[in-house]
């Protein structure tokens, strides 16, 4: 289903680019090390630099004409992106994703790449450095728990449960702060609310069965690619708040994702009031 992308192969080369790249600077950051881009929480450190310098060069000699986006090389050239849309075959990455939390010491961040192909994600891959394995699926095959030795353990998204025992994560910083009031009140009405800061570790707990709702505002394609197709995979509806696809050019219109249609409907009528 990934056209000319072995999965596997690019699931490899993002662990061995984490091992090599990312995990020996985890802790070990120079205060040079660490730049902020658009302002104090939106960070880069050698290791996104280095990391997805690695995986572009070894993406380039495997996979030659496939375009390559990933998050550093579109802040460096922001007209990058704009060749998604148009794409035959396009590997995205985030090198890692939870860079705040990598940057302050917390071990929670991951490594992201997507394959998208004519226009659709078709294969999501969320690595995890610290535990050493990997979320991975393609179109139509199911999400899956991939271990290095081989492992492979299917997953589910949660059965569907009352609105007020739903627990879940809720980006809402980048939301106009009127809104962000009301979601923010209106989440009074779910069980729990949480944020990891880091997409990938959220969209794991999701495909894995362990939470209820995911709800993210700003949609860049590093960021949602690989884990809403992930999580569609292991059973869930996911849809802008229009009700709309969320396709990979889209970098507006707000996602949500939820167990079930019916799920989802619920939280866009009574919290998600977009």
């Amino acid at each position: 289903m990934s056209s000319t992308i072995d999965v596997t192969t690019l699931a490899d080369l993002l662990r061995r680019a984490a091992k090599a790249e990312i995990l020996p600077r985890f802790r070990r950051l120079r205060s040079d090390d660490v730049r902020a881009k658009s302002e104090a929480t939106d960070l880069v450190t050698e290791a996104d630099l280095q990391a997805e310098r690695m995986i572009k060069a070894e993406a380039a000699t495997l996979w030659p004409d496939a375009v390559f986006i990933g998050e550093e090389s579109v802040a460096a050239d922001p007209a990058l992106l704009a060749k998604l849309e148009g794409a035959d075959l396009a590997i995205v990455v985030d090198p890692v994703d939870g860079t705040f939390n990598f940057a302050s010491g917390i071990p929670a961040f991951g490594v992201m790449a997507s394959v998208v192909s004519k226009g659709e994600t078709v294969a999501g891959i969320i690595y995890d450095p610290m535990g050493d394995d990997w979320v991975i699926g393609e179109k139509g095959s199911g999400a899956w728990l991939r271990r290095p030795d081989g492992e492979a353990e299917r997953l589910y998204v949660a059965a569907p449960v009352a609105l007020e025992e739903m627990v879940g994560m809720a980006s809402t910083g980048f939301l106009p702060k009127p809104q962000r009031r009301e979601i923010l009140a209106n989440l009074a009405k779910v069980r729990f609310l949480a944020n990891y800061r880091c997409a990938a570790h959220e969209y794991r707990a999701f495909a894995c069965g362990h939470v209820h709702y995911l709800m993210y505002n700003k949609l860049m394609p590093w960021d949602h690619l690989a884990g809403t197709l992930l999580s569609i995979e292991a059973g869930a509806h996911a849809a802008r708040f229009d009700g709309s696809s969320y396709l990979p050019h889209h970098t507006a219109g707000g996602l949500l994702i939820a167990p079930d249609k019916e799920s989802w409907g619920i939280l866009r009528r009574e919290v998600f009031t977009i």
